[in-house]
């Protein structure tokens, strides 16, 4: 077995191979809902993921950005934060840093708990991703048809839509289920809160919402 461990800066990765599927849900198991780590399985490459503080000061605004939208929009939202997404079958598994159902929210409404075999996957999935040598986690979402991924890389937000024929990610340049919403808002956003605070930020943001969405 190969270990290999980066320290970052907005993320602490550690990487084993070969580990088993029975060893990966083991650590599951073990280490419970209540833990600051995100793992990923696949190819039989268990990657550990310790956030620190930016990671997750990114993640949680972005998703407050999130609820912003969808609130001014009227639509219903259900979040699973870094829901764990696992097959048996294909061998992988995920946790992303926010997982978000938004068309397809009245299908889990109530479900604390989702199975892939008989649930929908995520509308949208968030990743803050700004440390290099963390496994590309793409290939996963893309065999679990997660029709949306974000991708925020600490100056940038990426947005990818799956094809479903080739079960590949595409870049876009809009989102499929924002459209209004212009990407390279998000970091200047970001960079308002630190300055003015998240509350005053989001207040602006939702009347942005209000004027642009329509």
């Amino acid at each position: 077995m190969t270990t290999t461990l980066e320290a970052a800066i907005a993320e602490h990765y550690i990487q084993l191979h070969p580990v088993s599927w029975e060893t990966f849900n083991q650590l599951l198991e073990d280490l419970g809902d209540n833990r600051n780590k995100r793992l990923t399985y696949y190819q039989k490459t268990l990657q550990v993921m310790s956030p620190l503080g930016q990671h997750e000061n990114n993640n949680r605004f972005i998703d407050d950005l999130i609820r912003a939208i969808t609130d001014e929009l009227g639509l219903n939202l259900k979040k699973f934060g870094s829901l764990t997404l696992k097959s048996k079958p294909l061998q992988q598994g995920v946790e992303a840093d926010s997982c978000h159902y938004i068309k397809n929210e009245f299908r889990v409404r109530g479900k604390q708990k989702i199975d892939l075999e008989i649930d929908p996957p995520p509308d949208l999935v968030l990743e803050i991703d700004i440390t290099s040598g963390s496994l590309n986690k793409l290939p996963i979402y893309a065999n679990f048809r997660v029709p949306e991924v974000w991708q925020y890389k600490g100056d940038q937000l990426k947005v990818f839509l799956l094809e479903e024929e080739s079960k590949t990610y595409q870049e876009v340049k809009a989102s499929k289920i924002f459209p209004f919403l212009d990407l390279n808002l998000i970091p200047k956003l970001i960079q308002q809160s630190l300055e003015i605070g998240e509350t005053a930020t989001l207040k602006q943001f939702r009347q942005w919402v209000r004027e642009n969405a329509a």
